[in-house]
C-alpha cells in the first residue's frame, strides 16, 4: 500500500517519506479501514517533530484521525462490520499504523460508525478535537442552561467545543478570538458572543460574565481573563498551554470554589472516551457538528500538510487518499 511514514523524528520535510509499506492485517479485536481522509492535529506534528512522541518500531505512519470504510475484520469482530463507514480516533497511538496511508488497522472500538448524513470529510475532522472538547465541557457535569467560555473559538477544539456546547444545551456561549475572520468562524459555529483576547479591554469586557465552564488552550496566558469571567464553582478545563506556566492565586481560586481540570486525550479514562464517542456520534446524527473550513493535500504532500498545521492553518487540514 501507499503510505506516508517516518523512521525518525524531526522536521516534516526531512523525515516524512511516501512509498510502499506492507498492507497491515487486522489482529484480534481489530478492524482494517480503507482510508478516505486523514486528519492532522497539532499532536500529530508534535509527535513527528519529537516533542511528544517517537517511532513505534521500524517506522511510524502519522495521524490519529481519519475516515473510511472497514474492509476486513480480525478474530472476535462481527464480520457484518465489513463495508461500514467509520470515523477513527487515536489510530497512531502506541502502534505504527496511523491514517496517512491507504489502509490502517485499529482496535475495533476506535472505528466508530459514521452516520449516513455526515460526510467522510467531517468524519476525519472530529476525533482529537471533538473528544477533547467533550471532556473539557462535560467532565464536571451537565452544562444545560449554563454559560460557557471557549478560548480560541476558531481553532479545531474550540469550534467543536462551541458546537458541542450548543448541542448539550448551554444557554450562552462566549468565544475568544484574535481577529474578525476568526470571530466570524466562532459565530458561524453558534457562539453568542466573541471577544478579542488581544484587545486591551478583554479582561474588563469579560468581568463578571458569570461563566460556569471554561475550555482553555493556554492557561498561562489566559488565567487572569478566565478568573475575571468565572462565576463561583466554575470549572476551567485546560487541554494545552502555550508559554509560561501560570502563577496561581490559591486564595482567589479557593474563595470561589474554582475547579482547575487538566485534559489529555491519551490518559482519559476509557469510560470517558466511550461516553464522548457516543455523544459525538449522536451530535453527528442530528447535524450538530458541521464541517470546518477544509484544506486538502494529496498523500504525496503529507510533509507540506504537516507544515501547514504546524504553521497555524485556520480550519482542518486533510490528506485525501
Amino acid at each position: 500500500m501507499r503510505a506516508a511514514y517516518y523512521k525518525q523524528t524531526g522536521p516534516a520535510s526531512a523525515v516524512i517519506e511516501v512509498g510502499e509499506l506492507p498492507t497491515p492485517e487486522p489482529g484480534e479485536a481489530e478492524v482494517r479501514v480503507r482510508i478516505a481522509f486523514s486528519g492532522i492535529n497539532p499532536t500529530d506534528w508534535k509527535s513527528r517533530a519529537g516533542a511528544t512522541g517517537g517511532v513505534n518500531g521500524e517506522f511510524q505512519v502519522p495521524n490519529h484521525d481519519g475516515s473510511g470504510t472497514i474492509d476486513a475484520v480480525g478474530p472476535g469482530v462481527d464480520p457484518g462490520r465489513v463495508g461500514e463507514r467509520v470515523w477513527l480516533y487515536l489510530a497512531a497511538f502506541q502502534q505504527p499504523w496511523g491514517t496517512a496511508a491507504e489502509y490502517t488497522v485499529v482496535p475495533a472500538e476506535r472505528a466508530v460508525p459514521l452516520p449516513d448524513n455526515a460526510s467522510l470529510e467531517l468524519g476525519a475532522s472530529i476525533g482529537v478535537p471533538a473528544l477533547t472538547a467533550h471532556r473539557c465541557l462535560l467532565a464536571d457535569g451537565p452544562i444545560e442552561g449554563k454559560t460557557v467560555l471557549v478560548a480560541g473559538g476558531a481553532g479545531a477544539v474550540g469550534r467543536c467545543a462551541i458546537e458541542l456546547a450548543r448541542w448539550a444545551g448551554a444557554a450562552r456561549i462566549i468565544a475568544t478570538v484574535s481577529n474578525d475572520d476568526k470571530a466570524q468562524i466562532a459565530r458561524d459555529a453558534s457562539a453568542d458572543e466573541t471577544v478579542d483576547y488581544k484587545a486591551g479591554d478583554a479582561v474588563e469586557h469579560l468581568k463578571d460574565a458569570g461563566v460556569d465552564r471554561i475550555v482553555e488552550l493556554s492557561l498561562g496566558h489566559n488565567l487572569e481573563l478566565d478568573l475575571a469571567a468565572a462565576a463561583p464553582n466554575c470549572a476551567i478545563a485546560s487541554y494545552a498551554n502555550e508559554g509560561d506556566n501560570p502563577e496561581l492565586d490559591v486564595r482567589a481560586l479557593m474563595t470561589r470554589n474554582i475547579v482547575l481540570r487538566f485534559v489529555l486525550l491519551y490518559t482519559m479514562p476509557r469510560e470517558a472516551i466511550q461516553q464522548a464517542v457516543a455523544d459525538i456520534t449522536q451530535a453527528l446524527r442530528v447535524g450538530a457538528l458541521t464541517e470546518p473550513q477544509l484544506h486538502g493535500f494529496p498523500l504525496e504532500e503529507t510533509a507540506a500538510a504537516h507544515d501547514a498545521v504546524e504553521n497555524g492553518a485556520v480550519g482542518k487540514v486533510l490528506i485525501k487518499l
